[in-house]
């Protein structure tokens, strides 16, 4: 789908749409519980809609879970299955059998487990085990979370240990806020901040989580998800760019767990220098925003975003500059030189959700329409984007 976006600033009150960061974590804990636990959601996504597919696979002695293209999806099931059964495939689309998952793959292979790669993901076989869990932080918080869901329902304690400190952390500590809701009990130790830390002594440079074995899932009978931060951000960017705050969101929670909160934080820092390890998901309206915001902007901590649904600092970098930005794309980040407008003209989506998203909200500082080709791409987090931008007051035609 191409769709052509007429340039004007944006104006009205949208309600946020699900979080989909918490709605993965809520059916996780629904399903593992026993008994009715309900998840009442009111918006949906292609990667919401993954997990519930492998989810319902979970009644089958040997499950072929259908990831697509969600990476959360994968990371979290790989874990979940094989504390449930000894044999399951995970089949994936577009990059995300080409996305890592070392070292979660290194750590469940030192508890029982045995991984095939197939051209269109992985296939796993044995029973995940008990014990200690050696794991890098700085890779993905998402391997956390899997972990945190599957060893409480193992026969004996784990213990998850990081060896790095642990990059979007705010994630991890949402899952544990899940997981604590549900009846499960994990005790969080802090990292160590000095640089001569003592495994032996139990010392991390990443802290650790302590897991007792034999738990049940208690989830509560039925629950509501918050609003999506990280969706939002792209609203709020809008609003520095070009909309004067006139676009409300509401549904989102100031106290949420939810990393991509800072986005007005960041918004405020800008021209600046801004690490976005905890946040990488913030990139692309932060940098969409700094494009017309005068001054030198410099995005750091943000290494990760090459393995996303694109290499996402180069479609960050090479989107923005189709429209007019000065932007360079550098090994961990962006350097931006803002101005006062954008040109405009014809970008790809890349596959990526959030570079379509980013070229949208950019188009209402271009001087021309811009054409974003593969626009269908937001159905993997936010279907209803394009109906909201239009409640907006924004011209998104068709073409």
């Amino acid at each position: 789908m191409d769709i052509m976006i007429m340039p004007k600033p944006l104006k009205g009150k949208l309600k946020a749409v699900d979080s989909k960061s918490h709605v993965h974590r809520l059916l996780i804990a629904a399903a593992l519980t026993k008994g009715s636990s309900e998840v009442v959601t009111e918006t949906t996504s292609d990667d919401i809609e993954a997990t519930r597919s492998c989810l319902a696979q979970l009644e089958n002695d040997h499950p072929v879970f259908q990831c697509k293209e969600s990476g959360s999806t994968l990371r979290f099931m790989m874990p979940v299955s094989m504390a449930l059964k000894e044999r399951a495939v995970f089949r994936c689309s577009g990059r995300l059998p080409k996305r890592p998952v070392s070292p979660l793959k290194e750590a469940m292979e030192a508890h029982g487990c045995s991984f095939s790669k197939r051209m269109d993901g992985w296939e796993l076989e044995g029973r995940l085990r008990s014990g200690d869990y050696l794991i890098e932080g700085d890779v993905s918080s998402q391997y956390v979370t899997g972990l945190l869901f599957a060893l409480p329902l193992l026969a004996g304690h784990s213990a998850i240990r990081l060896t790095s400190p642990l990059q979007s952390e705010s994630y991890a500590d949402m899952t544990i806020k899940t997981l604590e809701d549900s009846g499960i009990i994990v005790e969080k130790r802090a990292p160590v901040k000095d640089i001569s830390w003592d495994a032996a002594a139990g010392e991390f440079p990443g802290g650790s989580y302590l897991i007792p074995g034999r738990q049940k899932y208690r989830a509560p009978r039925s629950v509501r998800p918050e609003g999506d931060w990280s969706n939002s951000s792209f609203w709020y960017a809008a609003n520095k760019m070009s909309s004067r705050n006139n676009i409300v969101c509401t549904g989102l929670s100031s106290g949420s767990l939810q990393g991509d909160k800072k986005i007005s934080k960041f918004l405020s820092l800008l021209p600046g220098k801004i690490d976005v390890s905890d946040t990488p998901d913030l990139v692309p309206p932060i940098a969409a925003a700094a494009a017309v915001t005068l001054g030198t902007t410099l995005i750091t901590g943000a290494s990760r975003l090459r393995l996303k649904e694109s290499d996402r600092l180069r479609t960050v970098s090479q989107t923005l500059s189709d429209l007019g930005a000065d932007i360079k794309e550098l090994s961990e980040g962006l350097e931006i030189k803002g101005k006062n407008i954008l040109t405009g003209g014809t970008v790809s989506g890349s596959g990526d959700h959030r570079i379509v998203m980013m070229a949208a909200i950019a188009a209402s500082v271009c001087q021309i329409p811009v054409i974003i080709s593969g626009a269908e791409a937001v159905n993997k987090s936010y279907p209803s984007f394009f109906d909201d931008f239009r409640k907006l007051g924004g011209e998104a035609i068709e073409i």
